[in-house]
């Protein structure tokens, strides 16, 4: 049995945590496809673009996994997560260095010990009142 959850969270360490979105190339394959909030990032270099995009948002980005586990034969991994660090313009805000926090949810498909595609939903509307009501 492939022990898909490692997989994920080195994922997690050595691209989010370590703010490197070339690590993904160790990670996914070539076609990946993130599904984010019902819109889909095509490709590998897309999505690398899309987390540095996210890495600028939030100042010293910090992902902490709260729990992940996998189906019978890891080809379905989930993970619920914590994302904490200073807004630097997250959601279109004005950039203000505020703490700010948001939880979220990825399932991956994993094919051949090589991530395929992530369906995430993360809190952003939650975050996004926070952010407004300061």
């Amino acid at each position: 049995m492939t022990n898909s959850v490692e997989l994920v969270e080195s994922f997690w360490d050595q691209v989010w945590n370590a703010h490197n979105p070339q690590a993904a190339d160790d990670f996914v394959v070539e076609d990946f496809v993130i599904t984010n909030a019902g819109v889909r990032i095509e490709g590998r270099e897309n999505f690398k673009t899309w987390i540095q995009a996210l890495l600028d948002q939030v100042d010293c980005l910090r992902l902490e996994v709260v729990e992940t586990f996998q189906n019978h034969d890891g080809s379905r991994v989930a993970s619920r997560w914590h994302v904490h660090g200073r807004n630097n313009g997250v959601l279109g805000t004005e950039p203000d260095g505020r703490p700010i926090s948001f939880s979220g949810t990825a399932v991956w498909e994993i094919e051949d010990g090589k991530l395929v595609h992530n369906h995430v939903e993360r809190a952003s509307w939650e975050l996004r009142q926070r952010l407004d009501a300061a």
